[in-house]
């Protein structure tokens, strides 16, 4: 790379401010070959602050930002306008602070979006022996958390919040603690993107709060999919294509940390307004759930969720376990927002888990323990539960009696099964909280996934993850989180069927009338496009995500 850059470029060592050396840097973008490039300069003895000036000297094109020291990862900006600055006591967003190595540094360029070309980029570095920015006392190094405690129950959160640390947000924690609790949430999931560094803000903002968990996480972003990395507290490379970086290295090593791997707006498939938020790579097998929904159903929500619905469904009928959540993808803290930008906390996620910890809510996502309310916390809730206890999510009997309850519900709502991704048909609620049951018999051979919704206005606007129901014990689950599924959270014994009692109503056999198709595993490709689809191409920002 060092000879790309002096074939195609400049380095120009030249007179700064006293203490400084300012590198000049321009440049040729490569032609093809892989999404991204490194510029090198070298970085002598005693420099204690470097500042990266970048312009991608178009209005068409756009470049991503990022910086390596001699041992790696130093920050990633993406979008970022204002220039990269790290230093050892402080740094500028979305990098790194700490001691500044003599030898080479590299300038990090992502080819996010070429339109032009021959495309090229300028960039100044500037090498200070003096500090510019002020030190950042609330900066700490990530110290896992113990938790909330709170005890088993339902919990409510959102998995898809951006601080102020992405380059395309805005907000600090304080306000996005503040817009959640008056949402009644219980936790959310600070997903910046490709980097970690929100996470040394984490212990002076939880500090501050006694009801709400900041859960460590990432968004693994790429130019062709962007996923969750639920629970992550180090980094991992998202360069795909360089040496070694693959998905399937990502998912492994997001694993080998215990983080969840889950696939984010995977159905948004926008080309370039929305720059790789559609999922093309493959699917990895440490994958864990599937981000059903990304903001709530009044921000032309539904035909973006019923696609991930269905992609969501899909995997799962290919044998995949896969919990189901759904995240606002707020960038904003509720502020200012966009025509399709929705406020945390819409849609919401509920997890049952034995307490209001991160370990405690990845042990839930594990277990299949989610609902996901698709326009926000105010929608109904669902739980659906089994005579028998699962392992897991999964159930090993001939037959059961499978139960959903249904809880603040308006006036002509439904609620409804679905056997393998075939929906049957809706039961009228009429009684809070109202109780739905349904024989299922467990297939010949594999194994069957059951879930329920609740359908307002004509739609689904609550959602259960899967229960799995096999006739096999030697195929069944032999480790993992004691069943909780569907638990009630006073007394964590198994609710009991209902069958035709007073205020509940039985669906029948499944094999008697499989109903309508509901979250069916079709082939996106075939579905027609939405009239607002046009709308979101002009009016959905470049990077939704």
């Amino acid at each position: 790379m060092r000879l790309l850059t002096l074939l195609c470029g400049s380095l120009l060592a030249t007179p700064a401010l006293a203490g400084e050396t300012k590198i000049v840097l321009d440049g040729a973008v490569p032609d093809g070959g892989l999404d991204h490039f490194f510029v090198p300069f070298d970085v002598p003895p005693g420099t204690v602050e470097i500042e990266v000036q970048h312009d991608d000297l178009s209005d068409a094109n756009i470049l991503d930002w990022g910086l390596n020291d001699p041992a790696g990862f130093r920050g990633w900006g993406g979008g970022n306008s204002e220039p990269a600055v790290v230093g050892l006591a402080a740094a500028s967003r979305s990098y790194v602070a700490g001691p500044i190595a003599a030898g080479e540094w590299r300038v990090v360029v992502g080819k996010a979006k070429l339109v032009e070309t021959p495309a090229s980029y300028a960039l100044t570095v500037i090498l200070r022996d003096a500090p510019s920015l002020a030190p950042q006392p609330e900066r700490a190094p990530y110290q896992p958390f113990a938790g909330l405690g709170g005890g088993p129950r339902w919990y409510a959160g959102d998995f898809h919040v951006h601080s102020r640390e992405s380059g395309d947000a805005k907000p600090p924690l304080a306000e996005i603690a503040a817009l959640a609790r008056s949402r009644g949430l219980d936790f959310v999931e600070i997903s910046d993107h490709n980097t970690l560094t929100q996470l040394e803000f984490f212990a002076a903002a939880q500090a501050e709060q006694s009801e709400l968990l900041f859960v460590p996480g990432s968004e693994f972003t790429t130019y062709a999919g962007h996923a969750n990395a639920i629970g992550a507290t180090a980094w991992v490379d998202h360069k795909i294509g360089q040496p070694g970086v693959t998905i399937a290295a990502a998912a492994a090593a997001y694993a080998a940390q215990g983080a969840l791997f889950s696939i984010n707006h995977p159905a948004l498939d926008l080309g370039d307004v929305c720059i790789g938020c559609a999922w093309k790579h493959e699917i990895p097998a440490e994958l864990a759930a599937v981000e059903v929904a990304t903001g709530g159903l009044d921000k032309a929500g539904k035909y973006l969720t019923d696609d991930s619905i269905a992609f969501w469904d899909k995997l799962c009928g290919e044998g995949r376990h896969l919990a189901a959540i759904g995240g606002s993808d707020d960038h904003r803290a509720g502020k200012d927002l966009g025509a399709f930008d929705s406020p945390v906390g819409d849609p919401t996620t509920m997890i049952y888990a034995d307490e209001l910890s991160t370990p405690a809510l990845l042990a839930g996502i594990t277990a299949g323990r989610t609902v996901v309310k698709l326009q926000g916390p105010g929608d109904p809730m669902l739980e659906l539960a089994a005579d028998v206890s699962p392992i897991g999510d999964t159930i090993t009997a001939d037959a059961v009696t499978l139960q959903a309850t249904v809880t603040g519900a308006p006036a002509g709502s439904s609620v409804r099964f679905l056997r393998n991704g075939q929906g049957m048909p809706p039961i009228p609620i009429d009684d809070d909280p109202f109780v739905a049951s349904v024989q299922a018999t467990a297939p010949a051979t594999g194994e069957d996934r059951w879930r329920a919704e609740v359908i307002v206005d004509g739609q689904p606007r609550t959602i259960t993850s899967h229960l799995w129901l096999r006739d096999d014990p030697s195929s069944a689950p032999t480790t993992g989180p004691e069943p909780t599924t569907g638990l009630d959270a006073s007394s964590g014994s198994t609710a009991a069927p209902t069958g035709g009692a007073p205020g509940s109503s039985s669906s029948g056999s499944p094999e008697e009338t499989p109903g309508e198709t509901g979250g069916c595993a079709c082939d996106l490709k075939k579905r027609p496009s939405a009239p607002m689809l046009l709308a979101l191409l002009v009016l959905i920002r470049r990077r939704r995500d």
